[in-house]
């Protein structure tokens, strides 16, 4: 066998060959050899350097394949592409196996083998019993990316023997070795030299939704495609710049994907998607209907577009922001509240570099955030029946932020933190603008709600240039629209509502919200018969002047509102409205104060500066500090460190692309030709008309169709043909624990109601019943002790009684408030007189009748402390429980049976204990065989002095001495520090 054999030749030929040429050789090739299990964790390590070095394959516990015959694998055909490839459009067929041949294609773990010329790519699917291979060229030198994906599907004995059958082939030059295992792949980008591969190392679970699960990057590798014994060119420092600055861009911060759900798209778009094909009688391409706009890594996807097929087998398209999920617990039922925050990766970059829109209408700080509420009766999309994606129980509500359209722009480069604002081109026909909308129409219907809360009025002005251009925008925009489809606008300074005294934002804010929601409403699935089903129609668009802060306080009361409106369309709640101060909206304050973080960071460098507190005018002393450290930490990114973002962000997202004779990234002295149609193009660009310059279809309303009964062969399939949830969600075949299901620690509202007080029913287990301060201190004052009054002839100290009893009679603990010294004072018993030897306190200089203590009160309690500590040390004293305890406790033994054996027990065995009874110290005497120095010391102990009480000055420099001379001096033995 020639050693180039298995690297030339179509993969097709070349993997059947080599799986017969096995066959034939199997005597001479090493059974046992096997390849490590692809690993069922999360996180994908690279191989230790001992595993690496040997040859391995594939292998897995469980296997159906009895090893225990020796028969010979016989493979009966190789089918070719055409008989394995998915039917989109036609007829669906199922596999010899009964699995839908579309989800044979659907591969969730993958592992990345090496040879000296090759990359050979093992995908496997859920189940784990189907293989595929990609084999990649790493010998390109730079030039087009050659890959090959034969579409076979293997099985795990004969994904071994082809791995067997190449590493044999290439055994004069290494042979093969695992490089790594990894969750996907994000794509591959060059700059300079060759081609790199970025893999997905590890990842970890945020989001489940009917059933697919959603992930977030938590670990990356960047590998190049280089031949393997080709040493890194580090000369080459241009190749090495442009990798510092793709690596400024952390792509295991807020970065997701799914290997089963659209997270490009709403859920009312993939429910509408799935329902249109189903009533057509075909299936849906999932993976041919992404929204390019969310795709993040779509620049990095495009080399494995042109050379593959069918890229997404083995890619996986990733977005940028925030996606939490967390459980609402209402006496038993449980519903989850997910919330999805799509980053746009059109004109995306920092807070002071992007302002306003582009000339192709593309606004910067653009995000699209969905809320997805549904009630965990079934985990699947599906009805009874079976109604395919008929399930009522899924809800969802959609918002939109995003800079104001218009071109302006503000000049970082000085000191100032709010630099002046520049509208930098006045269009009359407001081009940018009407490009906005219409995108927004097509993407969300009519009507769009725009909520501006930039400021009305300022001493120097800067937002309010804005608001006047931008109402003039807005008017001339809804000039040309029907009467029912206007852009409804509100504007309303939210700052300035802020700063004023008894000045209602969040009431006012309540009432736009309920307008809102009215307007656009909400989406609920449902079949259209039994169970109601909705669609929403429209978006509310909400800006400030960085759409951050005011802009996050905002969407939360629509979210907090339309929320309400789900739970009631859940039949939850009677009622549309959620208070403030429940365990509910607590948790989902927490869920939009993290998206609303998450997303600054992402934009402005740090995390939100006004918060909900803030609004709410509650904690208003911690919330301003943190709103102070906020503020510098955004000053202080926007000045120094958006440049180095931008950068990364134009490098990954494409927006600079390398080119022989053209300026480095680095070079530029801005990036504005990068996301801005060049002006030489202007009068070749077609021109948007100034009047018809909305699309009208993207008016008419969006209608979800009608959950449609199965016809004609699709009746006989199974639902995993259409979705495949059971496998991914439930895991049949793998062994897990709890703590590792993400559906035990995902955040709960049962994690907010203290345990204590629910387990005598005093505590309304409601996550809608509003939690007050008052109720917490009722909560805290039923478990306090009845204030004593002491004894006027006592010193102050705890209520009289023995401890044990008292506490064992009340069940009752002391309040948590108790001071310190009145802590350290012992309880004494009722009526006991003051103790002789003790200075007495009398009543009137106590704590209990005077709240605040006095300077000298306070000395004469620590001093009544001490000396009440020292008597007591000096004349210990035995209460009558205690001596009764302890004779129970004496006399516990004298009750039990005594036996007497000579008989070794049976587990003792060789052990010590044998030694010390058959020693030789039953004969000898106890002599001392240390050496002299201890028996010095034994003696010196032994040694008795003539006036044990009296203090020598050989005894000076002991440490009890040293201690005792600082206390003659006045110095507490408490505060004393350690002694030499």
């Amino acid at each position: 066998m020639s050693n180039a054999g298995p690297e030339s030749g179509s993969v097709s030929e070349s993997l059947g060959r080599q799986a017969t040429q096995s066959l034939e050789t199997s005597a001479s090739i090493d059974s046992s050899r096997t390849f490590p299990l692809l690993q069922n964790h999360e996180q994908a390590d690279l191989l230790p350097q001992d595993a690496q070095n040997r040859p391995q394959g594939v292998s897995r516990e469980g296997t159906e394949d009895d090893h225990s015959v020796a028969e010979p694998f016989v493979r009966t055909s190789s089918p070719s592409s055409a008989h394995r490839l998915p039917s989109m459009g036609g007829e669906p067929t199922v596999e010899d196996d009964g699995v839908p041949d579309r989800l044979v294609y659907k591969m969730h773990k993958f592992s990345l083998y090496e040879t000296v010329s090759r990359y050979y790519v093992v995908g496997v699917d859920v189940s784990e019993k189907r293989y595929r291979i990609l084999k990649i060229d790493r010998t390109t030198e730079g030039a087009e990316l050659n890959m090959t994906d034969d579409k076979i599907v293997y099985s795990l004995k004969e994904m071994n023997q082809l791995l067997d059958t190449i590493d044999d082939g290439n055994r004069g030059t290494g042979g093969i070795r695992l490089r790594c295992t990894t969750w996907g792949i994000l794509g591959f980008i060059k700059f300079t030299g060759p081609y790199y591969m970025l893999l997905i190392t590890k990842k970890s679970t945020v989001a489940m939704v009917g059933g697919h699960y959603i992930y977030q990057i938590e670990g990356t590798e960047l590998i190049p495609l280089t031949p393997g014994r080709a040493r890194s060119d580090s000369k080459n420092t241009e190749e090495q710049r442009f990798l510092g600055i793709l690596n400024n861009l952390d792509l295991t911060r807020s970065f997701y994907y799914s290997y089963s759900y659209g997270v490009t798209r709403t859920l009312q778009h993939n429910i509408n998607r799935e329902r249109t094909a189903i009533a057509k009688g075909i299936l849906s391409p999932a993976d041919e209907d992404l929204n390019p706009m969310f795709i993040w890594n779509n620049y990095l996807l495009q080399p494995a577009a042109k050379a593959l097929p069918d890229a997404y087998d083995w890619c996986r398209p990733i977005i940028h922001g925030y996606i939490d999920q967390a459980a609402l617990s209402i006496y038993g039922r449980t519903a989850h509240i997910t919330v999805i925050a799509r980053r746009s990766r059109y004109f995306a970059g920092a807070r002071f570099l992007k302002r306003g829109a582009n000339d192709l209408g593309y606004v910067a700080n653009d995000v699209e955030t969905e809320q997805i509420v549904a009630e965990s009766l079934t985990t699947s999309f599906h009805a009874p029946g079976p109604r395919l994606y008929g399930s009522p129980q899924y809800t969802s509500y959609v918002q939109h932020r995003g800079s104001i359209p218009l071109y302006w722009t503000q000049d970082s480069t000085g000191v100032t933190p709010k630099p002046p604002i520049e509208l930098n081109l006045v269009d009359p026909f407001y081009g940018a603008a009407a490009l906005h909308f219409d995108n927004l129409f097509e993407r969300y219907g009519a009507p769009i709600y725009v909520i501006n809360l930039i400021k009305a009025k300022e001493r120097q002005p800067r937002e309010s240039k804005l608001l006047a251009e931008y109402t003039h925008a807005i008017n001339y925009l809804n000039q040309f629209l029907p009467h029912d489809k206007k852009i409804l606008h509100t504007a309303w300074d939210m700052s300035r509502a802020s700063k004023m005294r008894g000045g209602d934002v969040i009431g006012n804010l309540e009432l736009i919200a309920e307008s809102v929601v009215k307007a656009t409403g909400f989406f609920q699935n449902g079949d259209g018969h039994t169970s109601p089903l909705t669609a929403q129609n429209g978006i509310a668009r909400t800006n400030c002047i960085d759409c951050l802060d005011r802009t996050n306080a905002a969407q939360f009361v629509i979210g907090k509102r339309a929320l309400g409106h789900q739970l009631h369309a859940l039949g939850i709640l009677e009622d549309t409205a959620v208070e403030y101060d429940t365990d509910a909206v607590n948790l989902f304050t927490h869920m939009w104060h993290d998206h609303g973080d998450t997303i600054a960071v992402q934009y402005g460098g740090s995390q939100l500066v006004n918060t909900m507190e803030t609004y709410r005018k509650i904690n208003q002393w911690t919330s301003h500090s943190r709103d102070m450290i906020e503020s510098f930490k955004r000053y202080y990114n926007n000045s120094f460190l958006d440049s180095q973002r931008q950068e990364a962000y134009n490098l990954f997202l494409g927006n600079y692309i390398f080119a022989q004779g053209q300026p480095m990234l680095w070079d530029l002295a801005t990036d504005y030709y990068l996301h801005h149609v060049d002006p030489r193009d202007w009068f070749a660009a077609k021109r948007s008309h100034y009047i018809n310059w909305f699309t009208p279809r993207n008016l008419e309303p969006r209608k979800i169709p009608p959950s449609a009964p199965l016809r004609g062969p699709m009746l006989s399939l199974p639902i995993e043909f259409f979705d495949d949830y059971w496998l991914e969600y439930y895991r049949p075949a793998t062994l897990s624990s709890f703590p590792k299901l993400f559906a035990y620690r995902m955040n709960s509202t049962i994690k907010y109601i203290p345990l204590k007080s629910t387990q005598d029913g005093r505590y309304d287990l409601s996550p809608f019943r509003v939690r007050t301060d008052g109720d917490l201190e009722t909560e805290k004052r039923k478990g306090r002790r009845e204030p004593v009054r002491p004894s006027p002839s006592n010193s102050p100290r705890l209520p009289g009684g023995d401890d044990d009893a008292a506490s064992t009679a009340s069940g009752q603990t002391v309040a948590k408030g108790i001071g310190l010294h009145r802590w350290l004072q012992p309880a004494h018993d009722k009526g006991a007189g003051p103790t002789p030897g003790i200075q007495e306190i009398s009543a009137d200089d106590g704590l209990s009748h005077n709240p605040k203590s006095t300077s000298l009160e306070k000395s004469k309690e620590a001093q009544w402390t001490f000396t009440k500590a020292v008597h007591d040390s000096l004349n210990p004293t035995v209460k009558e429980q205690e001596a009764n305890d302890y004779e129970r406790y004496i006399r516990h033994p004298q009750n039990l049976p005594l036996v007497v054996s000579s008989d070794t027990p049976l587990n003792v065995g060789f052990s010590e204990y044998q030694d010390y009874v058959n020693g030789s110290w039953q004969s000898g005497k106890l002599e001392v065989t240390d050496d002299e120095e201890e028996v010095d010391v034994y003696g010196q102990l032994l040694k008795v002095g003539e006036n044990p009480l009296t203090v020598t000055e050989e005894d000076g420099p002991k440490k009890r001495y040293k201690a005792y001379q600082k206390w003659l001096r006045g110095k507490s033995f408490f505060k004393q520090q350690p002694l030499d």
